[in-house]
This record gives C-alpha cells, sequence and structure tokens, in this order.
C-alpha cells in the first residue's frame, strides 16, 4: 500500500511517561522548524492524566483516545519493552506512522508481526536507535565503508555501567524476561549491539556465557559474548550493571590499515597506518569515570534523539529512507537474542 502523505505540522503523540518519553518530548520541541509537534501523551493510568499532563504540556489520554485522535499523524512507543509490539502494531492499524523505542520487540516474530502491519497500512516505522544519527558515528561508517581500515579483523564493545538494586526494584517490569526481554544486553547494551553491526555486519556464529551476579531479579546483569561475522572478522561483547559506581563504555572497531576507538559518545582515537590521522568529532579527553549513561540512565545527551526524529519527520514529508527502520532495527533485536540463546538465558 502507499504511504500516505503527511500534513504540516506533524503530530507526535507519545504513549508512557518515563525516561525514554522525556526524551521524545525535547526531541519534538527541538524539531518544531521542520514541523514536529507534540499533540498528547498516553498512559495507562487515569488517575496520573493531570499529573502527567502538565510535565508534558500537552492533554494525557488513554491510548484508545489517543489512536483515535486525528490530530495525531505518529505514535512515539515509549512504554515497557515487552508492550512495544502490541502497541505498535495497534498504532498502525489506526493509520498512525510508528516511532518504537528500542528493542522494537521483544521476539523476532513480534518484531515482523510490527513491520507487516506498518506495511500493511502504508504507514513509516522508525526505531530509535539513535546513536546512527549522531555525526560521529556516522563519519566512522563511511570511513569504513570507503576502506579506510581496510579489511575488518577486530570489532569491541565494552559495557561498565552500574545500575543499582533500587534501580530494577523502582518498577515491578524492570529486570522481568517478560517486559524487559533481558538484562544488560537488551536494556542497556542493544544501542552499542546496533553500532557493532552497523560497521561490522551480521554475526554467522555466536558463543556467550552470561550470569545475574549481583542482582535480584530474573534477567542477567553480566554477559560476555564472542562472535564471527560473514567477513571472517571477529568480535567480542562484554556488558554488566555491576561496576560500580559506573565507567563510560567503549566500542572498538579495528582492520588491516588501523583502528577506532570510542570512548562514551566521544572518539578517542583513530590511527591509520599509511596517511595522516582522521579528523574527527569531539576528540578531547573526559576526566570523569562516571559521564553518560555508565552510571545514569539520563545521562546520554538528547542530540541522538532529536537527530533521528528530525529524519523521521523530514522522511514523512519527502519520502525518503529512514535513518533506522523496521528491518534496521530488527538486527541489532537478532543478534541479542541469539547471544541469549548461545548464553541458555531466555524465556
Amino acid at each position: 500500500m502507499a504511504r500516505r502523505a503527511v500534513r504540516k505540522p506533524v503530530g507526535f503523540a507519545i504513549l508512557g511517561a518515563g525516561t525514554a518519553a522525556d526524551y521524545h518530548r525535547q526531541a519534538v520541541a527541538a524539531n518544531s522548524d521542520v514541523g514536529a509537534r507534540l499533540a498528547a501523551v498516553g498512559h495507562h493510568d487515569p488517575h496520573r492524566f493531570g499529573e502527567i499532563g502538565s510535565r508534558f504540556g500537552v492533554p494525557c489520554r488513554s491510548y484508545e483516545a489517543i489512536l483515535a485522535d486525528p490530530a495525531v499523524d505518529v505514535v512515539c512507543v515509549c512504554t515497557p519493552s515487552g508492550q512495544h509490539a502490541d502497541q505498535a502494531v495497534a498504532a498502525a492499524q489506526a493509520g498512525k506512522h510508528v516511532l518504537v523505542e528500542k528493542p522494537m520487540a521483544l521476539r523476532l516474530d513480534e518484531a515482523d508481526r510490527v513491520i507487516a502491519a506498518c506495511d500493511d497500512a502504508g504507514v513509516r516505522l522508525g526505531v530509535m536507535l539513535q546513536r546512527r544519527a549522531e555525526p560521529q558515528f556516522q563519519r566512522i561508517r563511511q570511513a569504513i565503508q570507503a576502506g579506510d581500515l581496510g579489511r575488518l579483523t577486530l570489532g569491541g564493545v565494552t559495557m561498565a555501567y552500574h545500575r543499582p538494586q533500587a534501580y530494577y526494584d523502582q518498577a515491578g517490569w524492570r529486570g522481568t524476561w517478560a517486559l524487559d526481554g533481558g538484562g544488560v544486553l537488551m536494556n542497556q547494551g542493544i544501542h552499542l549491539v546496533d553500532l557493532l553491526l552497523w560497521y561490522m555486519g551480521d554475526p554467522v556464529e555466536t558463543r556467550a556465557q552470561a550470569g545475574t551476579l549481583a542482582r535480584n531479579m530474573e534477567v542477567e546483569d553480566t554477559l560476555t559474548a564472542t562472535l564471527r561475522f560473514a567477513s571472517g572478522a571477529l568480535g567480542t561483547i562484554t556488558a554488566t550493571t555491576t561496576a560500580a559506581p559506573g565507567f563510560p563504555h567503549r566500542v572498538e572497531i579495528y582492520g588491516t590499515e588501523g583502528g577506532i576507538q570510542l570512548e562514551g559518545e566521544r572518539v578517542r582515537r583513530w590511527s591509520l597506518s599509511n596517511r595522516d590521522p582522521a579528523e574527527v568529532y569531539g576528540l578531547h579527553a573526559d576526566t570523569d569515570p562516571n559521564i553518560g549513561p555508565g552510571s545514569d540512565p539520563k545521562g546520554i545527551a538528547p542530540t541522538g534523539h532529536i537527530a533521528i526524529l528530525r529524519d523521521y519527520v523530514l522522511a514523512l514529508h519527502t519520502g525518503h529512507e529512514l535513518c533506522v527502520d523496521g528491518a534496521e532495527g530488527r538486527r541489532s533485536l537478532a543478534c541479542v537474542l541469539d547471544i541469549y540463546r548461545a548464553a541458555g538465558l531466555g524465556r
């Protein structure tokens, strides 16, 4: 079915009122110049409508009322992860475009159902894997595709995060298979898994170990995995939420002609064997080990959300391909689930 055109301005509604929803609120406000506007926020508890509406500056309504509102063009799904698939499908069937937080679903069949529902309804499906829209990460991909690093041989992700027990206790869905879908890898690590796949390609072989070593919850708080990519390159993923006080994550990509090392959201080293060093964004040292989301879920800047939402609005206006569509969002989910299977985890 042909995708319907969206008039200006583009009315957004956010389902959910937590941390992710606040990032989406900021992103909508920052893109008013291209027509984005926040029309409503949805929540399951009518007793909180007044408080949430005041906080977001728009009416708070039931999910059903949101889907029936003709002023809503796009639904941002920012609820617990286990609700993403059903709510995204319902939004598509109501004729709304869908921008869903990571992970887009908890199983591949659910992700496929979301993709099919959006295709059938002729609406756009975007997934909030926001680092792909940041200039420094895009420049790395361009360099890799241009062959600047030669043949890729090794990629790695290291996440030494800290989330105390109180973080999991504050909401009943956190740390559960049914609604969180996993622990450190599904909740926190999927963003970096997505970057690794974007740079290295999809893995063809996966081995992993995982455990719940320090937190009282169903899912893993510590995990290690090794990957083999179709190119023959190898990869490693190590992740935990037990490393007090929390440290910046690292992403490293190496090839036969050079390597790139990132810490947090910044490039630390970009070295090539036979040419001048590349010009990179944000190349300076930080001294605070707690910077970023390593110690605080709200420690990430809103710039990535703003960029993804801008790309989304412009795609509605022009029809260009989305930075992260449903098929791309599915890739990181598939990798996480493969790692869980290799580690003997899952529902």
